[in-house]
């Protein structure tokens, strides 16, 4: 377990004595969304290892940032949460994203694609309420057999995974399409006319959504 430190009378210092290793502000990301198990963490987070992980765990719980619990029958899975305290970090790890899309690079080659589940704390981070003021409709992400449902009205948003309410338009494409198509790597039209991308519903829509959120083109 961590047990390093600044050791510097600064609120910066402490707070990365507590999440400034490397991988831990990746962990609490997948987090964000909901519980996950121990192999749902291991998923989203291609490239750390079991070891490494075990240990990031039991330092963020040892700080009460997030807590293990059982989940009930027929799951009856542990599964990590965080606790209040941990899930006030998602004002700045949200902050510290739109921050770093400046830093993103022109393509996606090579580079592993994030879950649902962090695709849906994406969209949050760019979501633009000014462009969503005068937009009502659900937006459904359909990634295989996972579903990510996006609702703005009146300039708010609320994103669940799954599929809780009728969709106005429903996108079928895998991470790397939506991914392409959310930092605008990937133009709609391009999309559409090689097939990447099917949309049930009126095909200006996807328009819409990247209107409302996506990483911004300016530099």
């Amino acid at each position: 377990m961590k047990t390093r430190s600044y050791n510097q009378f600064c609120a910066l210092s402490f707070a990365l004595d507590a999440i400034g290793e490397r991988w831990t502000l990746l962990v609490i990301r997948e987090l964000l969304p909901g519980p996950r198990r121990f192999t749902d963490l291991l998923d989203g987070l291609p490239g750390i290892s079991t070891n490494l992980l075990t240990e990031r765990l039991k330092s963020l719980e040892a700080q009460e940032i997030i807590a293990r619990r059982t989940l009930p029958p027929p799951a009856a899975s542990t599964v990590y949460e965080l606790t209040p305290f941990g899930r006030e970090l998602e004002t700045p790890i949200i902050a510290l994203g739109r921050w770093g899309s400046r830093l993103l690079p022109p393509t996606l080659d090579g580079l592993s694609m994030p879950t649902v589940g962090t695709a849906s704390v994406a969209i949050k981070a760019f979501f633009n309420p000014a462009a969503a003021q005068d937009v009502d409709e659900i937006y459904e992400w359909r990634f295989g057999i996972e579903s990510l449902q996006v609702q703005a009205k009146g300039g708010q948003l609320c994103i669940q995974q799954g599929q809780y309410f009728m969709a106005d338009v429903v996108f079928h494409a895998d991470m790397t399409v939506f991914m392409g198509l959310f930092s605008g790597q990937l133009p709609p039209e391009d999309a559409l006319a090689a097939g990447l991308i099917r949309i049930d519903g009126d095909l200006e829509a996807i328009h819409r959504f990247l209107a409302i959120s996506s990483v911004p083109q300016t530099r």
